[in-house]
């Protein structure tokens, strides 16, 4: 082919400058020792068709080689960036670490693309050895990713840390339940001893009770002829009734008392409840009168009853206006309104005898202590007649509360020097006696 464009380069150099006889002129070589003068051999006249077909073959099978070669080499690239790609995929899942110690990949590591021919009429040889020298880097690797699988050495590291904290995080919940158990075992300890001591203080209470009981059975001459007397001005001598008072809308409450306590008789009644110690009290501290709080709020009663002698007194009280009335020995020395107006008692509290509580139960004062005697203290949750409250003042009858009854065994006794007594005969503890 290349002989056949020299010599038409060759014609188009001789002939340039030939006058046009009609005939045509071909060239050929001539050896170096040749005659100069370049003698032309004529040759028969060519045939144009024939001529013009063998060029347009030549130049079909030149650029049907050009366009083989081309799609080879297309195949060859797009084989390679699979591989290639495959390769990065592989060698992404390994442990770095692992070749950075000694391992191949330090060495292997260069960029191979750049040994790719760019020239695509340059041979296929070097594509061939670069495509088998990935292939068996792709294997290399797949082999040494299914050794770690199997023995666990290239374990991820960021696996290692998760499980770690997680295993941390359990350990962590693991202490503190053993802590919250030991802690509740020792309060449970700590509940069941408190309860012990608890329920061996209440049965010693029990038998004391009901040695007492025993005892005085014989005394009494019914379970309401007893007084409960107070001789000293103490924060830990004072009686306790056993039972409560329900929500009342009114009451009245009745008793013997005898004092000559001077000044003030103290605080023969008290009743608290969570939150409000002073729910109901009846007091006589120093100089003042005797006073009757309901739920803090204070009215003062003509009452006087400091000469040591026997004295019936009952106060009635109700929620409606907060309307109030007061007796001693039968007779109504006053009344008033605006006491706790509207405000029901409240249930569920402590009746101290002797003692104004400050909180529900405790907190005595010895300077508010009761002196004295007291007996028959009853309440009832309605307001009593006056013909009731007089034939209990003149002992023409006796009428027991329907919701505080006096009995010997409602009563508790605290400190020494307080008693349970027999009473007198009511007629004995008429003024007029």
């Amino acid at each position: 082919m290349f002989k056949f464009l020299f010599g038409c380069l060759c014609v188009c150099a001789l002939c340039c400058g030939q006058p046009d006889d009609g005939k045509r002129y071909i060239c050929r070589s001539v050896p170096l020792s040749g005659d100069a003068s370049c003698p032309v051999t004529l040759l028969p006249d060519l045939n144009v068709g024939s001529q013009e077909e063998e060029l347009r073959n030549t130049v079909m099978q030149l650029r049907e080689t050009i366009l083989q070669q081309k799609e080879t080499i297309s195949k060859q690239l797009g084989t390679i960036n699979e591989l290639t790609t495959k390769l990065s995929s592989c060698a992404s899942t390994t442990d770095y670490r692992k070749y950075e110690k000694g391992g191949t990949w330090g060495k292997e590591k260069q960029n191979t693309m750049g040994d790719v021919p760019r020239d695509p009429n340059d041979s296929i040889d070097s594509l061939g050895k670069i495509m088998q020298g990935l292939k068996d880097r792709l294997e290399n690797l797949e082999q040494q990713q299914m050794r770690a699988n199997v023995s666990g050495a290239a374990f991820p590291s960021e696996l290692k840390e998760l499980l770690q904290r997680r295993l941390g995080e359990l350990e962590k919940q693991l202490l503190k339940k053993v802590s919250n158990l030991e802690e509740e075992k020792s309060m449970l300890s700590n509940a069941t001893a408190a309860y012990r001591l608890k329920t061996e203080s209440t049965l010693n209470a029990l038998v004391e009770r009901i040695s007492e009981l025993e005892k005085g059975g014989g005394e009494f001459k019914s379970p309401e002829q007893f007084k409960l007397s107070l001789p000293q001005r103490t924060n830990y001598l004072y009686g306790r009734i056993t039972k409560s008072l329900p929500e009342m809308y009114s009451f009245t409450l009745c008793m013997w008392i005898r004092s000559s306590a001077s000044p003030g008789i103290g605080t023969p009644f008290s009743y608290g409840v969570p939150g409000q110690a002073n729910e109901i009290v009846l007091i006589e501290w120093g100089n003042n009168p005797i006073e009757l709080l309901i739920n803090d709020k204070v009215a003062q009663m003509p009452l006087e009853v400091r000469d040591g002698k026997w004295h019936h007194i009952c106060i009635s009280w109700t929620t409606r206006d907060g309307q109030w009335e007061a007796y001693q020995d039968g007779e109504k020395l006053a009344t008033g309104d605006n006491l706790a107006a509207w405000h029901p008692i409240k249930p569920g509290g402590v009746i101290i005898l002797g003692q104004e509580q400050d909180v529900v139960g405790g907190r005595f004062d010895a300077g508010q202590a009761f002196v004295g005697e007291l007996s028959q203290v009853n309440i009832w949750d309605r307001v009593l007649k006056p013909v009731e409250i007089q034939s209990m003042a003149n002992c023409s009858s006796y009428i027991s509360g329907n919701v505080i009854s006096w009995l010997a065994s409602n009563v508790e006794v605290f400190g020494r020097g307080a008693f349970k007594r027999p009473l007198e005969l009511c007629q004995e503890r008429l003024p007029n006696a």
